[in-house]
């Protein structure tokens, strides 16, 4: 069936986070916050073996790194870009409009878990190459392994921040459903250092999703989602 690993990653977010909604609401208010930080040092932990896994090689028995170039230069450009166009800021008053739509404009931390969580689950290369393969041939594996992940994740994210983390299940459904329907289009620019190139900066960026659940609001990720977009255009020059 065409599309059906998005159809499951969006499924398992949901359920994951009704499931986390639910078991929140035994949780006092001191026990969300350690669950919070607890998160994010998760969640940074993620995006710090993410990372370190395409900057260190080994070769001729020797641990080397690369990439660092690349790095500073995508994530520099790209938060300069972000914050000219403030993308946080535009995603904010979505979640603000989704807030009050879906009848939850008394809960103060909804935008902050919609835009976690939807960073979270939205920024990677499973999430690119996950898709391509679903478009080109159905072959949704990669996605499925993502739903496993996604589930866990969205179950721990909603039970500490909130209802707000459900609702990142529209974004995926979006991004991971434009991708499937684009793939033709996207899969000749996928190189393998475009890909290791993009797990790299989208692996940072979901280090500073985990900074900003133990630190509340010390990084504007989203701003920085350009980066992403650097980091496989640079793979061609």
């Amino acid at each position: 069936m065409f599309g059906l690993g998005t159809i499951i990653n969006v499924g398992a977010i949901l359920l994951g986070g009704i499931i986390g909604a639910l078991f929140g609401k035994f949780l006092k208010e001191s026990l969300q916050s350690s669950l919070v930080k607890a998160t994010g040092i998760c969640v940074m932990f993620i995006g710090i073996s993410g990372a370190l896994e395409k900057i260190m090689t080994v070769s001729d028995g020797k641990l080397t790194s690369g990439g660092t170039l690349m790095m500073i230069c995508s994530m520099a450009l790209g938060t300069l870009i972000g914050e000219l166009i403030d993308i946080e800021g535009k995603i904010e008053r979505f979640g603000e409009w989704l807030k009050k739509k879906t009848g939850n404009a008394k809960d103060n931390l909804f935008v902050e878990g919609f835009v976690s969580a939807s960073i979270t689950f939205c920024v990677g290369a499973m999430t690119v190459v996950g898709s391509i393969n679903d478009g080109l041939f159905r072959d949704y594996s990669i996605l499925l392994v993502k739903s496993l992940l996604d589930f866990i994740i969205v179950i721990v994210m909603t039970s500490s921040i909130g209802k707000g983390c459900i609702f990142s299940a529209i974004p995926v459904l979006i991004l991971q459903g434009g991708f499937t329907l684009g793939a033709k289009l996207i899969e000749p620019y996928m190189t393998d250092m475009a890909l290791n190139n993009l797990s790299l900066v989208g692996s940072i960026l979901i280090f500073c999703v985990g900074l900003n659940l133990f630190r509340k609001n010390s990084v504007k990720v989203a701003n920085m989602l350009p980066a992403i977009v650097i980091a496989v255009v640079w793979a061609f020059f």
